[in-house]
């Protein structure tokens, strides 16, 4: 197994990685990046993207994240090819193994692996993923608006985004598999209350209708047997999301559904020189926006840590 020191190491790309390099790279931290087993991260399997800054026409997603690791690179970002499958965080500096074969030691860790959605496991929705079926009502409901939608969930997210795509919607059909909603009571009237939604109790979806674009969705009622097809164009999924940390189970603190815990204000983990941001410790927002954000804060912490790091060793040397 060959070895290898460096200073700065990033796990994952995205927005958040991405940033993340960008600002190091700045710093003169020399990050290397490892992309990963998704280079560019979920919005590699997105289309248009309306709502980030900087682009008035709207975006592919690929292109954005081209456009973001051109921009780390140019900075000196060594991007590269490769899966980091082990770390050990019990020591410092601390250690990463990628792809089995080449261990690393890092000063600091920027962790950026993301998390991925659920899906039904439909081979139709994986089809039309990106051309009419989507995880997210808040990046894509604009390109419905005015249009019939399906969504799937039973849990606040859903019950959130089945109202934010009302405001858009001509109509919203809410298929829930049980009778009942697990979404918190308030949530729950809250989108009984709206005159669009229609709420599908006891209904699982068979297949998402369409060549390459959404033109429909077939459901079934589990009580009644009955199946019909919904004439929508949109076709939304919102029954959660796994954060990729399975890799960190054994150093890093987290909550009950596996995003890593981080101080409040910033991007730091229990284990000093370690940092988490974008979606894999953010449970709330979940934008490419926001992903961004957290990982210029991670480089900053990062920075900051490495000079206390310097200063200290400094003092030992001179004392």
């Amino acid at each position: 197994m060959t070895t290898e020191n460096v200073n700065c190491l990033i796990i994952g790309s995205g927005p958040a990685g991405y940033t993340a390099a960008i600002y190091a790279s700045r710093a003169g931290m020399k990050p290397v990046l490892y992309q990963g087993a998704q280079p560019g991260g979920q919005l590699t399997i997105t289309t248009e993207v309306d709502n980030f800054p900087g682009y008035p026409e709207g975006v592919q997603g690929p292109q954005m994240m081209m456009d973001f690791e051109a921009q780390a690179r140019r900075f000196g970002t060594d991007i590269r090819y490769g899966v980091v499958t082990a770390v050990d965080f019990s020591g410092y500096p601390h250690k990463a193994i990628v792809d089995d074969q080449h261990e690393i030691t890092a000063n600091v860790v920027i962790i950026s692996t993301g998390a991925s959605a659920k899906w039904l496991g439909l081979p139709s929705e994986m089809r039309l993923n990106g051309h009419g079926v989507s995880a997210c009502a808040v990046c894509d409901g604009f390109f419905f608006r005015g249009q019939d939608v399906a969504i799937v969930g039973a849990g606040d997210t859903a019950a959130e985004e089945a109202s934010y795509l009302a405001n858009l919607c001509r109509k919203v059909y809410m298929i829930v598999r049980r009778d009942e909603m697990r979404a918190s009571k308030f949530m729950q009237n809250r989108v009984k209350s709206l005159p669009n939604v229609e709420i599908l109790w006891n209904t699982e979806t068979q297949e998402v209708l369409g060549d390459n674009e959404v033109v429909g969705a077939r459901v079934k009622n589990a009580v009644t047997g009955e199946e019909r097809i919904l004439d929508v164009k949109g076709f939304f999924v919102a029954i959660g999301h796994k954060p990729n940390t399975d890799l960190f189970k054994s150093y890093l603190d987290m909550d009950e559904s596996g995003y890593l815990l981080t101080e409040k204000g910033s991007t730091r983990t229990n284990i000093p020189g370690v940092f988490a941001c974008g979606d894999v410790q953010d449970t709330i927002y979940r934008q490419a926006v926001t992903a961004a954000g957290t990982g210029c804060m991670a480089a900053l912490d990062a920075e900051r840590f490495l000079a206390m790091k310097e200063m200290e060793l400094h003092e030992v040397q001179t004392a």
